[in-house]
């Protein structure tokens, strides 16, 4: 009797555990459909809100600064401009919004998203590069872009260019960026600027938001044009603006081969040592990060396209560019580059911006081997005057040279490559002169306790060597009687000629 009562008992048990279970699950169930239910709801909502294209809205896209057309609006353009006035009046549900940035706000937490949300991020230049970063950052929740850029979308923009179709071109890349992310993400607002960058205008572009009074929390460079690239950087430097600057994606190949580094690091990149060699005469030796390739050259590999013959015989080639100063001969781009480096700037800004934890690759520190060049250049250069004036040891006291350690890097690391001109030794580097001078080198301005005393020396007089090559170098040719010509084989006076004519160049951006 007992056995039945148990069995029964144990049947009850696991039918009230079943019924449990099947009810448990018709509640969940339940509650699942009713939140579907209402998600299609607001959706049909959001949907039904938008005005019809043919009714009263009339809604355009933002009438960018200077010049420029407004193309004619089609049905997909009213309806998406339609859908984005609502949204940036703050007629859009957030729950959506925050589901379609849901993998960001799951990877980034609810602060960092919030972060980036409320941010506010400059990109000059939208070709290739700055189009798929800006295309990025509204997708990832950017709630800002001023887009600035003087140039319309042509067909050969169709290979790289993140979202411009072939209604887009012949109309300012910044208006298709904005007429196409529209679409993506209508609670983003735009600042569409039509013009070319330059110092000039730096206050203006790279300024507050007019709305609110918000300054950017980061610019992205992705400016193909020397100039002014040197200037945005220099202007963020000195006014301790966030910036990233994108490298040449021309000629590159290799994504693998694609890094972010400090402005000092970057190597086997033209444009990057180009732009880094500018700003260290600026004063700006690192600081600045900044996205570029270490691939090399090579035989089979795409180069810029020269000019015809025909070009240079019409005179001035400058002449045939869209604008001074930018280049007029063909840049081979391969289509995936610049996405991958677009991508990879807008990636470290979200980083910076949500407060995700990022490194730089570590830069090998110099500082001290600039400093002692420089001491080296200052008392070669007192021992050169004393023996050409016959002056005593107090003449040179309180010698100044006019060179800054940022110079020095600049000679030693990027026109001789770290290595002596004399031998390629790349230990125990210093820079001397490479000629004894014919002329008064000792410039004095003042007098008494007032008086300065300096070295009337140029970059382009000066020379890499070993410590060793040096002091031979100072006591048989500057302190000396022998010349170039009886210490150095042909090879290498030619080496340095080169070189000094390669300073040359850039001594006028001093």
């Amino acid at each position: 009797m007992s056995s039945f009562l148990s069995n029964s008992s144990s049947q009850s048990k696991l039918q009230l555990a079943t019924v449990a279970l099947a009810s448990a699950a018709v509640t969940a169930g339940a509650i699942y459909g009713y939140q579907q239910s209402r998600h299609g709801e607001r959706l049909n909502r959001l949907k039904k809100s938008i005005p019809n294209p043919a009714g009263d809205a009339e809604p355009e896209l933002q009438r960018v600064t200077r010049q420029g057309p407004v193309p004619k609006l089609d049905k997909e353009d009213e309806h998406n401009q339609a859908l984005a006035h609502r949204a940036q009046n703050g007629d859009f549900d957030d729950e959506l919004i925050l589901e379609q940035l849901a993998r960001n706000r799951v990877f980034l937490g609810d602060e960092g998203l919030a972060k980036l949300r409320n941010s506010f991020v400059v990109i000059v230049g939208c070709g290739g590069v700055g189009s798929h970063a800006a295309t990025t950052l509204a997708r990832s929740g950017v709630s800002k872009l001023r887009l600035i850029d003087f140039d319309q979308v042509t067909l050969s923009s169709l290979n790289r260019h993140a979202v411009a179709t072939l209604a887009d071109v012949g109309i300012p890349k910044v208006q298709c960026l904005q007429r196409r992310l529209i679409a993506i993400t209508p609670w983003v607002r735009f600042d569409l600027r039509l013009q070319k960058f330059d110092g000039s205008v730096a206050p203006e572009l790279l300024g507050a938001w007019e709305k609110d009074g918000q300054m950017p929390d980061f610019v992205i460079d992705a400016i193909d044009n020397i100039d002014s690239k040197v200037e945005l950087l220099k202007y963020c430097y000195d006014n301790n603006l966030p910036v990233i600057s994108s490298m040449g994606a021309g000629t590159k190949s290799d994504p693998t081969r694609i890094m972010v580094g400090d402005i000092g690091t970057s190597t086997d990149d033209g444009l990057s040592r180009a732009t880094r060699r500018r700003l260290k005469l600026l004063g700006v030796t690192s600081g600045i990060p900044v996205v570029y390739s270490t691939e090399k050259m090579g035989e089979g590999k795409a180069a810029l396209l020269p000019l015809p013959e025909e070009e240079f015989k019409k005179g001035d080639v400058g002449d045939l560019a869209a604008l001074p100063d930018f280049r007029v001969r063909i840049l081979p781009v391969l289509g995936t580059m610049p996405a991958v480096f677009g991508y990879t700037v807008a990636n470290h800004v979200i980083l910076k911006i949500s407060g995700y934890p990022l490194d730089y690759i570590p830069q090998k520190s110099r500082d001290k081997m600039y400093d002692g060049i420089l001491a080296f250049v200052q008392a070669s250069e007192e021992k050169i005057i004393r023996a050409v004036t016959g002056g005593p040891r107090e003449l040179c006291i309180g010698l100044k040279v006019p060179i800054q350690p940022c110079e020095v890097s600049f000679l030693v690391e990027d026109i001789y490559k770290a290595r002596s001109a004399v031998t390629g030794i790349p230990t125990k580097l210093v820079l001397i002169r490479w000629q004894k001078p014919t002329r008064d080198i000792l410039i004095r301005i003042g007098e008494g306790a007032d008086e300065q005393k300096s070295s009337d020396l140029k970059l382009s007089e000066l020379v890499c060597m070993t410590k060793e090559e040096a002091t031979r170098h100072q006591k048989e040719v500057l302190l000396g009687e022998k010349t170039i010509e009886e210490l150095y084989d042909a090879e290498i006076i030619e080496r340095v000629a080169k070189r000094q004519e390669e300073i040359k160049l850039y001594e006028k951006y001093r």
